[in-house]
Formats: structure tokens, C-alpha cells, sequence
């Protein structure tokens, strides 16, 4: 897919979204009809969006509900309802206006790195808007960030929801994009270590779903998202990616310095994502079990593909084969950021209200 980040077809596109969220609003949220108007710069298709049912337990395996049929599969099926905008939220064109104020207090609001050791500051980028599993990822990687690696303040959560329009800022290109301009300012690029969870549906194409409708957003793909962060001097990276197909995100992701995670093969299916689940399996493997077990990014991927493979096994699905990339230099960083960081206890998973 082509890379969505020309300047002047992203302003254009943000230019023209004023005037469509108005119309939107007027024609489409006022009829509360179930075809209002999608607005979006390009749509993703191709991805799972099979549903399950969290583990309740480390040991149990997930139900997972296939889908009726390849169609309902795809993510440019996965859309919010008109009908679903919260009545008393703001409304679209006034959610989109409000996102360079949003995340300039998100920003404002990071506390200053610990000097004389490294830090981890942490972005949590929830991107599909119709489903609360990616929310309550992205909320609980916070947690886990403010309790359990003891860095409160350290996180910046974007996120598409209906619950949270008013105090998160959206998950989109321009908020991830100011997101690590701000870390950059916050952070030493050359001594901490930035830790970017992406979490949304994926397609085979490896494009990945950002959505809010009706508010236009642009997509993520593997050469945008390596082009962004490329623009940016940090030196130590993790970044985990947990969506089908996610996989395709590794060539161009990978390179010194960085820990690429990824939560399937380019080419297979992850599990967990639906209406009807609290967390995925990725996301129950990596983040709840297995960095409650270790502060160990690597271990605790060990012990989360175990795990997930386990659960797939279980149930007869196609393995998802996690996948990771280490690169040259990230695992002494992180080591060195263990030996100084204040561990805290494991923090329960509770799904966001």
C-alpha cells in the first residue's frame, strides 16, 4: 500500500475534515442511521477480526468464535456505528479540532527522566475505535508503566474510543507524530529508551486500522511508521505491534538498538480481538503475564509465545508465531535500565471503564 504521509495529501486531507465532520454531524449522527457516512483517508482491508473471550487465568486458553465469513474478517468491516457516538460527547468536527490542544496537554503532563540512568518513556497507540480490547490495552500498558516499572508520568496514551474522546487524545498519524516530538524533548534520545505498543486490527496487505468514525484519519503501514520514527534521534527502541499479520512490520522496523515485537507471522492471523473480549491473546501473553512474571521485555516474550501457542493449540487454530527481532546493543540497554529501574509488584489486568 502506499505511504500515506505526503505532507500535502495529509494536510489536504485534514484541511477538508472540518467541513465533513460538520456534514457528518448534521447528516449523519442527527439520523442516527446504521449507514452514517465513513469518513476515512484510506481503509484497511484484509484483517482478522475474530472474536474471543480473554483468559480469565494465566493457565487458561481463550474461546475464540471465528467469523461467520472471510467479509466479516476484514477491517475496513470493523467501523463505529454513527449511532454509537456517545450523546454527551463533543461532537466530531469539535473532537477533531481539540486534537492539537489535546495533545499538548498530554504532553505538558510527562514528568521529567530520573538523571543518571536510563529511562523508559512509553507511547500506547490504540487505533480501532469500534472495539474497547485496544483500549484497555493501551490503558493497561500505562499501568504497567506507572506501577509495576515504577515511571509514573512516563506514558502517552492515543487512542480511538467513544469513552474517551474527551480526555485522550486520538490515535493518528499527526498525534503520534507530535507524541514523539514532545518524548524527544522530555526523554535523552541518546541514554533512554522509548517503547511505542501499537495494538488494532491488521491486514494482510500489513497495513494497520486507525478509526474513529466519522473523523477522517489516516492509516498505519510498515514504511510510514518506520518513516516517522526514523525522523526522530531516538538511539533505543522497543517496538511491539499487535495485530494480524503483524509480522510485515519486522524488515522494516528492525535495525541496531531496536526490540521489535510482534504479536503474528506477516502471513498468519492473531487471536483475541472482538466486541466480546477484554484483552488479546498477545496482550494477555506478553504485557499481563509475562511482564508481571519478568521486567525482562525478552523473557517475557519467551514465556508469551509459549503461552500463546499453548492457547492455539487448545483450541486448533492456526499458530499466529509471534514474532522478534533483537537488535544490536537493545538487550544490555535494557539490562542496564532493569539494574536501576524500582520494580514494583505485579499489576492486576482490569479492563478500562
Amino acid at each position: 500500500m502506499p505511504s500515506l504521509l505526503d505532507p500535502r495529501r495529509r494536510t489536504a486531507i485534514y484541511v477538508l475534515a472540518s467541513f465533513a465532520a460538520g456534514v457528518l454531524l448534521t447528516v449523519g449522527l442527527l439520523r442516527h442511521g446504521p449507514d452514517a457516512v465513513t469518513a476515512r483517508a484510506e481503509p484497511v482491508t484484509g484483517a482478522s477480526a475474530l472474536a474471543a473471550s480473554a483468559p480469565t487465568a494465566a493457565s487458561s486458553a481463550p474461546a475464540v468464535a471465528a467469523p461467520a465469513s472471510p467479509e466479516a474478517a476484514d477491517a475496513g468491516d470493523v467501523e463505529l456505528d454513527a449511532s454509537a457516538w456517545p450523546d454527551d460527547a463533543p461532537t466530531p468536527e469539535q473532537v477533531f479540532s481539540a486534537q492539537s490542544e489535546a495533545i499538548r496537554k498530554a504532553i505538558d503532563k510527562l514528568a521529567p527522566r530520573t538523571r543518571g540512568k536510563p529511562n523508559v518513556y512509553a507511547i500506547a497507540f490504540g487505533g480501532d475505535g469500534s472495539e474497547d480490547v485496544f483500549r484497555n490495552e493501551v490503558e493497561y500498558v500505562d499501568a504497567l508503566m506507572s506501577s509495576r516499572f515504577g515511571s509514573p508520568g512516563h506514558t502517552l496514551v492515543l487512542q480511538n474510543n467513544p469513552a474517551t474522546l474527551a480526555t485522550r487524545p486520538l490515535a493518528s498519524w499527526t498525534n503520534l507524530e507530535a507524541a514523539l516530538d514532545g518524548l524527544a524533548k522530555v526523554m535523552d534520545p541518546r541514554e533512554d529508551i522509548l517503547l511505542l505498543y501499537v495494538a488494532t486490527h491488521g491486514g494482510n496487505d500489513h497495513s494497520l486500522l486507525v478509526d474513529m468514525d466519522p473523523i477522517p484519519l489516516d492509516q498505519l503501514d510498515p514504511d510510514g511508521l518506520a518513516e516517522v520514527l526514523g525522523k526522530h534521534a531516538f538511539r533505543w527502541k522497543v517496538v511491539v505491534v499487535n495485530a494480524c499479520y503483524s509480522g510485515g512490520f519486522v524488515p522494516k522496523l528492525r535495525g541496531a538498538g531496536t526490540l521489535v515485537l510482534t504479536s503474528a507471522r506477516s502471513d498468519r492471523t492473531s487471536f483475541g480481538c472482538g466486541a466480546d473480549s477484554n484483552i488479546t491473546y498477545f496482550g494477555r501473553a506478553w504485557l499481563v503475564d509475562g511482564l508481571n512474571a519478568t521486567p525482562d521485555f525478552v523473557q517475557a516474550f519467551g514465556k508469551a509465545r509459549t503461552e500463546i501457542a499453548t492457547w492455539e493449540a487448545k483450541e486448533s487454530l492456526e499458530a499466529s508465531e509471534p514474532q522478534i527481532d533483537v537488535g544490536a546493543g537493545i538487550e544490555d540497554k535494557l539490562a542496564a535500565w532493569r539494574k536501576t529501574a524500582k520494580i514494583g509488584a505485579a499489576v492486576p489486568f482490569k479492563a478500562a471503564r
